[in-house]
């Protein structure tokens, strides 16, 4: 830690510091409460609040897991720091409104005493501090999940050929087709997608969850898109898992949707050429062996992008001279929070390319580009928090 970090720091422990003093104010409250339920109950009560105190503590400390040398899984450590920042941050900002709001009350007018009114009062406070969570999923669930967003991205490209500049490309990602999505949704999905008249679409994996999910009701409302230069993709994990690779591809292709496994496409656009290669879901067991072999995609003459499901190949792929990279998987962290200087959600466990446009050097001391998209399904919880479903339009400039 050098002297520049140290206002941050202070401003990460005095955030903590709240937290835990709302969090004690809560729990006293609670425990107080539970002294006055059967034994049974309070036993029950008690060990709860137990183990929710030590869920934020461990998540807290796992914040900083660049510190914490040793540590579990990093779908555990996504767990605990989820869990800790969506308990934690909600109910403390709901326990501070309720003490601001008490506060204003007490200067415009002194009330009078009234015990039986405090202990309504209190009661009401601190079950709203503790309901805050549940709300804050609620919204998440029932509003956020479907609210489908456009996005419009440039992506600078260096010696991008005139013929290339503004190509209108659309990416759909993670889809998720099934219980927490319904073909209607994905219609409304596939219709606004239709008025941001793409010149290319992309599809970049996950287009199901499991191997009972619609797929082929997925393919149908996809292939109604009529892009002038065809729609392309790559197989995300979920086709994987499913032991749907194969026949996702099969029957992608009976509907006009090529997906590119190891393999390579190139589109013209007047006199300039545009090299279209995907790959197949790499996982993070594979991380020394990302791209194996896709160096030999790559089209000397041609701007080349390279549709991968998994964003953290991206350094690899800049390595062997990919200009753009265009991916997934991450849901943008599906719930994500902005705090203590930080975006916190699971996703940032798994890679650093979490949501958004990356760059990194080529060989040639170029730029070479990724846009990692929040995609459009959920999974595990059918919960959105401050990472909303996302229609991407990329459109390529010149650098």
């Amino acid at each position: 830690m050098t002297l520049k970090d140290l206002p941050r720091l202070l401003v990460d422990l005095a955030s903590i510091a709240i937290v835990f003093w709302t969090q004690w104010r809560i729990g006293a409250a609670i425990l107080a409460w539970a002294a006055q339920r059967p034994p049974a109950a309070r036993l029950f009560i008690r060990s709860l609040w137990i183990a929710v105190c030590l869920s934020m503590v461990a998540g807290f400390v796992l914040t900083y897991h660049k510190v914490v040398p040793y540590g579990p899984r990093p779908a555990i450590r996504g767990f605990l720091t989820g869990f800790t920042f969506l308990w934690a941050f909600s109910s403390t900002g709901a326990m501070l409104a309720r003490m601001a709001w008490r506060l204003l009350l007490r200067l415009a007018q002194p009330p009078r005493f009234d015990p039986e009114r405090r202990t309504l009062l209190n009661t009401a406070g601190n079950a709203l501090a503790v309901a805050a969570p549940f709300a804050l999923t609620g919204f998440g669930a029932l509003i956020q999940r479907t609210n489908f967003q456009v996005r419009e991205i440039d992506i600078p490209v260096p010696n991008l050929p005139r013929d290339l500049q503004g190509l209108r490309i659309l990416q759909l990602t993670d889809i998720h087709l099934g219980p927490y999505l319904s073909e209607r949704d994905l219609a409304r999905v596939i219709d606004e997608s239709g008025n941001l008249r793409p010149q290319l679409v992309v599809v970049t994996g996950d287009l199901i969850s499991m191997r009972d999910d619609p797929l082929d009701a997925c393919l149908h409302q996809i292939a109604r898109l009529r892009p002038d230069s065809g729609i392309f993709g790559c197989l995300g994990n979920h086709e994987a898992y499913a032991g749907l690779e194969s026949v996702t591809a099969e029957r992608g292709a009976r509907l006009g949707i090529h997906f590119l496994r190891r393999q390579a496409r190139s589109l013209r656009f007047g006199a300039a050429s545009l090299n279209l290669a995907g790959t197949d879901y790499e996982s993070i067991s594979r991380r020394k062996r990302y791209l194996t072999g896709c160096e030999k995609l790559i089209d000397p003459g041609a701007v080349n992008v390279l549709l991968s499901h998994n964003p953290d190949v991206f350094p690899v792929a800049a390595r062997q001279g990919y200009d753009v990279t265009i991916a997934g998987h991450t849901h943008g962290g599906q719930v994500t929070v902005e705090i203590l200087h930080q975006s916190l959600n699971i996703a940032r466990f798994i890679t650093p390319f979490v949501y958004g446009h990356y760059s990194l050097p080529r060989p040639s001391g170029e730029p070479s580009s990724i846009y990692v998209s929040r995609g459009i399904g959920t999974i595990g919880l059918p919960v959105r928090i401050g990472a909303p479903p996302e229609i991407t339009l990329l459109r390529l400039t010149a650098a």
